[in-house]
């Protein structure tokens, strides 16, 4: 039996197509969810991607928190099913309540694309347990509004809760304490701004070495 993992798509989503490719190279079956449809149609977990949903219209995420799939990613969510947000998934999640804090403007205000290094602060998440603590890995980061802000009193939360999961080895963009990527109390839902979809074959990316958060997913799924 193989874990059934939904790909969100909205207006203006791009990386839906390589988060399917990503969750199928793990053994997954990779089923497309619709924004329009309030039906996550059974599946295991489910990752929002990354693009520019709705055009990035007032704030990146904002519109696209109230799209009809959303709200039933939420109950998931809080039912315990993995979710993970990719990009402009992670200002998503961040947007519908599931992640705190906000995802704002590259310090420097510039589009910051390249390949880039992440510390893997937290290997016991739904996401990130096919690493060891301490590992790094090589994917790429493609955004303009990447800088991850949020008050101290959440920041402190976070590090204290070891809910930060990924962490920039260089910070690129001015995201606060070097957050790369965060989770939910329990660990099941994790946002990150990097690009994991697009390092999983040596031929196509930097690396392979985002192929671990979508096996972590399964191993998540298949040994609930």
């Amino acid at each position: 039996m193989s874990a059934r993992v939904g790909v969100i798509t909205f207006p203006g989503t791009l990386d839906d197509i390589d988060a399917a490719r990503a969750a199928r190279l793990a053994g997954a079956e990779a089923v497309n969810l619709w924004h329009a449809d309030a039906d996550l149609k059974g599946v295991d977990a489910v990752i929002v991607p990354g693009g520019f949903s709705y055009g990035d219209y007032l704030r990146c995420g904002a519109i696209a928190r109230f799209a009809p799939v959303m709200g039933e990613v939420v109950k998931a969510a809080e039912g315990g099913m993995p979710v993970l947000g990719i990009c402009n998934g992670f200002q998503v999640l961040c947007e519908s309540g599931l992640l705190p804090g906000a995802l704002t403007r590259n310090a420097g205000l510039h589009f910051v694309c390249r390949d880039i290094w992440l510390r893997v602060d937290n290997n016991r998440t739904a996401w990130s347990s096919r690493y060891e603590a301490g590992a790094e890995i090589l994917v790429p980061l493609k955004s303009g509004e990447g800088r991850y802000v949020a008050p101290d009193a959440v920041l402190d939360e976070l590090e204290g809760e070891g809910r930060v999961v990924f962490r920039y080895a260089e910070n690129p963009n001015g995201s606060q304490r070097d957050i790369a990527g965060i989770s939910s109390a329990n660990g099941r839902v994790v946002g990150l701004m990097p690009h994991p979809e697009h390092a999983t074959e040596a031929l196509t990316g930097p690396s392979d070495d985002g192929l671990g958060i979508f096996f972590s997913a399964l191993d998540a799924v298949l040994t609930a």
